[in-house]
């Protein structure tokens, strides 16, 4: 049995199957015999050739789609990127922290042991590309909220991260309560990604040491003008006599003092304390009752002073008024003395015949007036 097939090289070839061999025909000899060995040899090479196609194709598409689609990023609005190139970030020529307005807070000291070198900061947008060597590193600015009591090495610390004890100057352990907003630096990326290993409990750390070294030593600021009631040698502010009574009452200084104080943590971790809130004082247990009393006492002689200065006030003002009143009177008296004194002399300068008129013209309009007139009469 004898056919005819076209085989992969595109020649016609005359297969014997009793015989178990094939010619290729179209050549000079049109008859040559080859063994069944040759053409399985044949087709296991094609597979082979169509086995390294097949993996050199799929190679080439591998690597640009790993590393050429791949290479290929955007950043977020709420972003920032640095890019690495083989382990060491990309950076601003020699600039250094020591070279920016961040480091303002910091001291001549504290300089010399926070500086960092300026990185190339890869703003919003894109799409952007890295080659297979490089590699993106993105960082969320977005601002958060955070408890001041949270640990974050510890969760259970402070009361499960509820409450922050602090020590006063009349050595009372008071409970503090509160919030702070923070978000990280992107004028020192390399801080926060580089310099420190667990910024955000570097600032926890920091912010709690300053906290603590404030209560213990706060006292009430000083007034910028003395109250009237200094004069009566009563100090109201040293009615209470308890620092958590001074601390409750200025709340506002003690925030403001801990935002100046934490202006310095962009330079030194690479975040940025926007605000702290400290919205609770709470005194110990034992001492509660004693304070309530206190407070009680405070409340009430301060009203009683202010009662007294309202008073004062109200006299001192009905006083003044009471002199205005009279002054007023006294002037509207002296004045038609004033004006006909000024046309008494307007006259006399006339002539003395033009006064003596005057004066007679008036004891004529006196008669008038009068009722009775008693004339003396002289011998």
């Amino acid at each position: 049995m004898r056919q005819s097939q076209r085989l992969t090289d595109g020649a016609e070839y005359r297969i014997d199957a009793d015989a178990e061999t094939f010619t290729k025909m179209g050549c000079c000899n049109p008859w040559i015999p080859l063994a069944a060995d040759s053409l399985r040899e044949y087709h296991h090479l094609n597979r082979i050739m169509l086995i390294i196609t097949g993996c050199i194709v799929g190679f080439v598409a591998w690597f640009l789609v790993s590393y050429l689609l791949a290479g290929l990023y955007t950043v977020n609005q709420n972003e920032r990127a640095v890019k690495t190139i083989f382990g060491r970030v990309e950076r601003v020529g020699d600039l250094t922290t020591s070279d920016d307005p961040i480091s303002e807070p910091l001291n001549a000291d504290e300089k010399t042991r926070y500086t960092y070198p300026q990185v190339r900061v890869i703003m919003p947008g894109g799409p952007y590309f890295k080659w297979p060597w490089e590699k993106i590193i993105k960082v969320s600015i977005a601002t958060e909220t955070l408890n001041m009591a949270r640990d974050p090495e510890d969760p259970t610390a402070n009361g499960n991260g509820s409450i922050l004890e602090a020590v006063t100057k009349d050595q009372l352990n008071t409970g503090l309560t509160g919030q702070i907003r923070y978000r990280v630096s992107e004028r020192n990326l390399y801080a926060y990604l580089f310099g420190v290993k667990r910024p955000l409990s570097h600032v926890m750390g920091y912010f709690v040491s300053v906290l603590r070294e404030r209560i213990a030593n706060f006292e009430v600021p000083p007034a910028g003008k003395a109250p009237e009631s200094a004069t009566t040698g009563l100090d109201i502010a040293s009615v209470a006599g308890i620092s958590i009574n001074d601390i409750r009452k200025n709340l506002r200084d003690l925030n403001e003092h801990m935002d100046n104080e934490c202006r310095s943590s962009a330079a030194r971790y690479g975040m940025v304390l926007d605000a702290s809130l400290i919205t609770g004082i709470d005194p110990p247990p034992e001492v509660e009752s004693a304070l309530a009393a206190i407070n009680t006492a405070y409340n009430q002689v301060s009203s009683d002073i202010s009662l007294a200065q309202a008073g004062a006030d109200q006299k001192i003002v009905q006083s003044r008024r009471a002199v205005e009143i009279e002054t007023l009177r006294a002037q509207a008296e002296v004045e038609p003395l004033s004006r006909m004194a000024s046309q008494l002399s307007d006259l006399k300068k006339s002539g003395s015949g033009a006064l003596t008129a005057y004066v007679r013209n008036v004891r004529l309009g006196l008669f008038e007036k009068a009722q009775n007139v008693f004339v003396e009469a002289r011998k």
